[in-house]
């Protein structure tokens, strides 16, 4: 039953690691704008850079994990 579970959290395709990315992405800014709010200034807008490019990060390494040709 465990095994079962955790297939649901393994990406398959290329499509899934897209949706998960763009998910990452929106938290991502939503935590930024929350930055904006608490943190006015440049320090806000530094935090609000910052959080899209772990995304970028993250997104490039769930992308590698895929086979170029397919």
């Amino acid at each position: 039953m465990i095994r079962r579970i955790s297939r649901l959290f393994v990406i398959k395709s290329k499509f899934e690691a897209f949706l998960v990315i763009y998910g990452l992405g929106t938290g991502a800014v939503e935590r930024g704008v929350h930055y904006l709010d608490r943190f006015p200034g440049i320090g806000g807008w530094m935090l609000f850079m910052l959080c899209p490019i772990a995304v970028f990060m993250a997104g490039v390494k769930i992308l590698d994990s895929f086979d170029v040709g397919g």
